[in-house]
């Protein structure tokens, strides 16, 4: 009696969904936004590339780690709660880290590259200049303009003592306060341009520091959380309504990068003196995750003593490894993956040059995101048409579809159509990967493998391609990256397609219509048993 008192499906499946719901709007907040931030700091590309590396690295590596400890010492709710309040804390620290480069807030956008006084002309030479692969010419009066460093010449502009003294000319001549501390009249040229790079690279270490420890303390919480709710449910013999849960971690994405878009687009351009409205995405963020812990606090967790072996997701990688059509799912979800980060890294730099701000930014992310909500309604349809085989090929190709065409942006809102697509790229790719998982799973090992792939698209893919992305930009600009992902995930298409031609089809084995057979026998077994019994004892009669 004391167990069934304990357990009510309803209530934990309500909590998961609250939970999921809070946590990822709190992330949609501030993650997609963040390299525009850093572009504002004066990061560059391959810098970039490398925080969100980094970022997605913790996350692979940490989480698994931490959710094992705190199944270990029986401390999830502590874990969950603690990381949830010290991330909220190291977001709001974020933002005081001083940007290196002299950039100017402008009311047409919260994060731009050009001074107040520049006229449209200038805008626009500026905007070429930043996604050509050419070096910035400086053609502007310095009464009337700054230098922006060029995204694919950056570093070597940077290492140039005439393009310091040129920064720090027009810099006093517009009247903006630099970010370099304490210059001193007396220091030669030679020493103040080895100061300048001192200070760009002491700016990259700290949002480099800063970064991990909000995604040390952040990474835990979900994974922890999925653990604790599905051994929970598990007990409970409800484990297959857990997937429905997730749902409310896209839903509450789109509520999260929406609804801080639409809010950091009215605001002014400064909330104060030399505040710029995209700290509100961190706060934002702080405030959500705060939110969170009163939810994470009521959260119903059991601990099955039963698993506390990590042998989980080494049993996924070998059921992934003895599979053909597995190995050539999880290439291609990796591909996908680093095609993926490098869009998500640079869509909304690419948006931005096109005088799109947060508003089309949020509201573009969260349709792409409501469309991806949407794909149950068509699998149905889908699934008699295609097998999950020539699905998994046709999400592939239209992610490069939608990123060829990210290449061509015109105008603010250019970026909604290939948006509607997510339908079946993002919809389409986890339902194929899904059904994959289902064939060579063995019972027990179905969350194992959907993790091995999880990991190997969302951080390890996201990691490679954050830092192969930010480098390729560095050197050709964003359109050209788009282009080439776009081309070299279309070739792999119709490389997939051949090979599932060839690989061999694994039947799917339904263990329950073994375990019945199995009842079966036995029952039949023991009856005749009981009738050997029962003809002995008539016999000695």
């Amino acid at each position: 009696m004391r167990r069934n008192r304990q357990i009510n499906v309803s209530r934990a499946l309500a909590l998961a969904g609250a939970f999921n719901f809070l946590v990822s709007a709190a992330k949609a907040c501030l993650l997609p936004f963040f390299t525009l931030y850093l572009r504002h700091l004066g990061i560059t590309p391959t810098e970039t590339g490398l925080v969100m590396g980094t970022k997605h690295a913790i996350t692979l590596v940490w989480s698994p780690f931490t959710g094992l400890l705190a199944k270990h010492y029986n401390k999830r709710r502590v874990l969950i709660n603690s990381c949830l309040v010290v991330s909220a804390t190291v977001a709001m620290v974020i933002p005081l880290i001083p940007p290196a480069n002299v950039h100017r807030l402008s009311c047409n956008n919260s994060i731009s590259l050009v001074s107040p006084t520049q006229s449209s002309t200038d805008r626009n030479q500026i905007k070429s200049s930043l996604t050509s692969t050419a070096n910035l010419k400086s053609t502007h009066s310095s009464d009337m303009s700054m230098e922006v460093p060029n995204t694919s010449r950056e570093t070597k502009n940077r290492t140039s003592v005439p393009k310091v003294q040129t920064i720090r000319k027009r810099k006093s001549n517009v009247g903006l306060q630099g970010n370099f501390n304490k210059p001193s009249k007396l220091i030669d040229n030679n020493f103040d341009s080895l100061k300048v790079m001192d200070n760009h690279h002491q700016l990259f270490f700290l949002i480099l520091i800063a970064v991990s420890v909000l995604m040390v303390t952040l990474a835990p919480v979900e994974w922890t959380a999925d653990d604790g709710l599905f051994e929970y449910l598990d007990f409970a013999d409800a484990s297959d309504r857990y997937s429905n849960s997730k749902t409310w971690s896209l839903i509450g994405a789109a509520f999260g990068v929406g609804g801080c878009g639409v809010l950091v687009s009215q605001l002014s351009c400064l909330l104060a003196t030399e505040t710029p409205r995209s700290v509100v995405h961190f706060v934002c963020f702080s405030i959500m995750a705060l939110g969170t812990v009163p939810v994470a606090s009521f959260l119903p967790f059991y601990l099955n003593k039963k698993r506390t072996k990590p042998e989980g997701l080494v049993k996924g990688l070998q059921l992934v490894r003895g599979s053909v059509r597995a190995l050539l799912c999880a290439i291609t979800i990796l591909l996908v993956g680093i095609v993926i980060s490098t869009v998500e890294n640079f869509l909304l730099w690419e948006m931005q040059d096109n005088e799109s701000n947060e508003l089309q930014m949020g509201l573009s992310l969260a349709l792409g995101l409501i469309c991806q909500v949407s794909f149950p309604l068509f699998v149905v349809k889908i699934s008699k048409i295609l097998s999950s085989g020539r699905v998994l090929v046709l999400a592939a190709a239209i992610v490069a579809v939608q990123s060829f065409y990210f290449s061509f942006l015109w105008g603010p809102w250019a970026v909604l159509p290939a948006q509607i697509l997510n339908t079946l790229s993002f919809g389409g790719l986890w339902w194929a990967v899904q059904v994959q998982c289902d064939d060579i799973a063995t019972p027990g090992t179905e969350r194992s493998v959907t993790r091995v792939y999880n990991a190997l698209s969302f951080d390890l893919g996201r990691s490679l391609g954050s830092v192969i992305g930010g480098v390729a930009v560095q050197k050709v600009g964003i359109a050209w990256v788009f282009r080439g992902a776009a081309f070299g995930l279309i070739i792999w298409c119709f490389v997939l397609a051949l090979l599932q031609v060839k690989a061999p089809r694994q039947r799917r084995i339904n263990y329950s219509r073994l375990l019945a057979a199995d009842a079966s026998e036995a029952s039949e077994s023991d009856s005749e048993q009981e009738r050997d019994w029962l003809d002995k004892a008539m016999e000695e009669q």
